[in-house]
């Protein structure tokens, strides 16, 4: 895929003031320029944010009803029921509202539906069961927004519900008790962009500081809620950045058994944002995605060390199981894509039987790198359709299945990610519907564009300078890893590892060699050979042999120097 170079625009005056006034390199001030952090107290708050940079959760829709509600079934002893999700989004909300409000003297239920038989939100079956057991309160956490009937219906048994969630909400709401969702219209919060779990969060800083607790009784949970939160793909900016930035910090003393023993197992040494994304957050999600959701949320109660060793090895089986089904469900995607051709259409929409569809998530998302284009994937079974979609920048998803509601039975996300169901019988329909919109939107115009920060030349690179780049961390989305370019540089080797997978290269800039990888790049190996003129996009970061740092670049994509 042909990807598209562009440099940011640079106000090299404000580059220059803060790089003075801050004592900081170019780099770092050019990075915090380019992402439009350039006022005192935003930079401030960027690079050492503090638990005051919290917003009041009393401003979120609903909140002083919600309190009010929760503090009485607190007083009253009653049966609360916490209704979750099977992601680490909602298996993290549920973990911080259950110790928070265990904390406060009520143990609380909780629900998690099975992602194969009851996918996503709240349905009518777990709704009777939850009343049958006697529960008068039902509190959702990362859903519900759009639960209108199922809501209805737990009010016709006699229940009350308070909604917390941070999906889009739909034309109408849900006549629950309260709704805190920061993407209601008139919402007055500064920011609506917080994961399930931050929302969850919020409530219990309302509760806090209603019952003038000490800030630890909810700060402690910010390990677990900088899970969530970078987990989600939220955009890692303004409060985000407050959990993630701070959360990062108690995940490397936490003291949760089943996260501690994550981290080990993931085989990370460093704790940074990545740790997360690529270290913890499959391994909590394949529970889901397996069937087995309840064992991701008992890791994160279970205070028996024994119990959580025994959970950890199983969300390791999980993971390597849900690693194959979810390479053989690629294959056979790719395959039918080339067949149909259907990588010359606006959109992709592949239907096949017999696919995962825990896993189907993860596979469009694979397609729609590999494509660029905003792809939907069905798994077909007994008669139904579940599917897992993902976009592209500039597609609204989730604007996109409303348009084609006429043959959706249930569906919800947002922007990048949506889910569906929808009968067998239209399918095609829906595909059709769906590459028409795709189509009005001229999907075909939108390229892959790769932003750059800087061109950086031999004087810019140092250790101490890439070294600094990392208070730029937690990287995520809205706060992508910085890119450069160096151009004009020599090859003088090149090579493929891992069987072809990845590209090695040393590069000659005059006498200097500098090292770079090229990860998921092994297939350039063939292109370019010893003594090419080339220009690299890449990320700068610290390697470490032998006991030695060394400067290498982390490549984006290449191209022959003109």
């Amino acid at each position: 895929m042909k990807k598209k170079w562009e440099f940011l625009k640079t106000d090299e005056d404000a580059v220059e003031r803060i790089k003075k006034q801050y004592n900081m390199s170019e780099l770092l001030a050019t990075v915090l320029v380019n992402r439009n952090i350039v006022e005192d107290s935003d930079i401030k708050m960027f690079l050492e944010p503090t638990r005051n940079d919290f917003h009041d959760p009393y401003m979120m829709p609903d909140m002083e009803k919600a309190v009010d509600r929760i503090l009485k079934a607190i007083n009253n002893n009653e049966k609360v029921m916490i209704y979750g999700d099977y992601d680490v989004d909602g298996i993290t909300s549920i973990t911080v509202l259950k110790k928070f409000l265990q904390a406060r003297g009520l143990k609380t239920g909780f629900y998690i539906p099975n992602r194969l038989n009851e996918g996503y939100g709240l349905n009518k079956n777990a709704i009777k069961k939850i009343a049958d057991e006697g529960y008068s309160l039902i509190i959702t956490v990362d859903c519900g927004i759009s639960c209108i009937e199922e809501i209805k219906y737990a009010y016709e048994l006699g229940m009350e519900v308070i909604v917390t969630d941070h999906h889009e909400p739909l034309d109408e709401l849900p006549d629950a008790l309260a709704i805190i969702d920061c993407k209601r219209k008139g919402s007055k919060y500064p920011f609506n962009s917080l994961a399930g779990v931050g929302v969850a969060f919020k409530l219990a800083q309302a509760i806090s500081k209603k019952l003038e607790l000490d800030e630890k009784e909810y700060l402690k949970y910010l390990d677990i809620v900088c899970v969530g939160t970078i987990s989600d793909i939220v955009p890692l900016v303004d409060e985000n950045r407050v959990i993630a930035k701070l959360g990062l910090k108690l995940v490397e003393v936490t003291k949760n058994l089943g996260l501690k023993s994550l981290l080990i197992t993931s085989g990370y040494k460093e704790i940074n944002s990545n740790t997360i994304s690529f270290g913890i957050a499959p391994r909590i999600n394949a529970c889901g995605r397996m069937g087995f959701e309840e064992d991701a949320l008992n890791l994160f109660l279970n205070e028996d060390k024994d119990n959580v060793l025994s959970i950890t090895d199983r969300l390791n089986s999980y993971n390597k199981e849900r690693q194959e089904i979810e390479k053989r469900i690629f294959d056979d995607v790719v395959s039918k894509i080339e067949k149909e051709k259907l990588d010359e259409k606006n959109a992709i929409v592949v239907a096949g039987e017999g696919w995962h569809h825990g896993v189907i998530g993860i596979v469009a998302s694979k397609i729609t790198d590999l494509y660029f284009k905003p792809t939907i994937l069905i798994c077909l079974e007994d008669g139904k359709g579940k599917g897992s979609g993902r976009s592209v920048p500039g597609f609204d998803l989730h604007d996109a299945l409303c348009k084609c509601s006429d043959y959706l039975e249930k569906y919800g996300g947002h922007e990048m990610a949506v889910g569906l169901s929808l009968d067998w019988g239209n399918v095609q329909n829906f595909a059709d519907k769906f590459e028409e919109i795709a189509k009005k939107e001229h999907t075909e115009e939108i390229v892959s564009i790769v932003k750059i920060d800087k061109e950086i030349k031999l004087k810019d690179i140092d250790i101490k300078t890439v070294k600094e780049l990392s208070k730029l961390e937690p990287f995520g989305e809205a706060n992508k890893t910085p890119i450069f370019i160096y151009k004009n540089l020599k090859i003088d080797s090149i090579r493929a590892l891992s069987e072809g997978k990845h590209l090695k290269l040393t590069l000659k800039d005059g006498n200097t060699v500098i090292n770079a990888i090229g990860f998921n790049m092994g297939n350039l190996a063939g292109e370019y050979r010893m003594g090419d003129k080339i220009d690299v996009l890449g990320v700068l970061e610290i390697n470490t042999f032998n006991g030695i740092d060394n400067v290498q670049i982390n490549l984006r994509d290449i191209r022959k120097s003109y």
